[in-house]
């Protein structure tokens, strides 16, 4: 019962996360430049994204934590699906993919996020800067999140086969 609660916690975290970001991606960044001649740009960068990034960055946390724990407990490990080891191989790729998301989004993405927002002082070129920089760690996510989550379904998929084989 243990790893089905971290397991479906692991999965609606990881909707939050993966579905903010393709938010960010496919609907409010394309969508900014309208919003600015609008003249609504305020509403969103004062209001809807702050408020959008603390659930992303959370539950982006919450994931990478979910999916370790429940590699731990269910006898897979963490240690060998880092290290790519037989049957942890396919979702060890993932956890690899996962975590250079989650490091992307707490390294990268926030603390550039906060100049851009205004959230800290930065000058005009410090927050052109840090919207490309935001941008890219953010595209870079939306590319590996295609095959993080098709190697984490396979991963469960090869780790449950060959224990049911046994």
């Amino acid at each position: 019962m243990d790893l089905l609660i971290d397991r479906w916690l692991h999965v609606m975290a990881g909707i939050t996360w993966i579905g903010l970001l393709y938010y960010f991606n496919f609907i409010q960044v394309p969508s900014m430049g309208k919003i600015k001649e609008d003249g609504s740009a305020t509403a969103i960068t004062k209001f809807i994204a702050p408020r959008a990034l603390l659930w992303f960055r959370w539950a982006a946390l919450v994931t990478w934590l979910t999916g370790a724990y429940y590699l731990e407990r269910s006898g897979i490990g963490l240690a060998n699906a880092f290290l790519l080891k037989g049957t942890a191989a396919y979702i060890g790729l993932g956890v690899w993919m996962g975590t250079i998301m989650l490091f992307n989004v707490w390294v990268l993405i926030w603390p550039n996020q906060k100049k851009v927002l205004g959230m800290v002082e930065a000058t005009d070129e410090a927050r052109l800067k840090a919207a490309r920089i935001a941008l890219l760690a953010s595209r870079t996510n939306t590319m590996l999140s295609i095959p993080m989550l098709f190697f984490m379904v396979a991963g469960s998929t090869a780790h449950m086969s060959i224990m049911i084989s046994f």
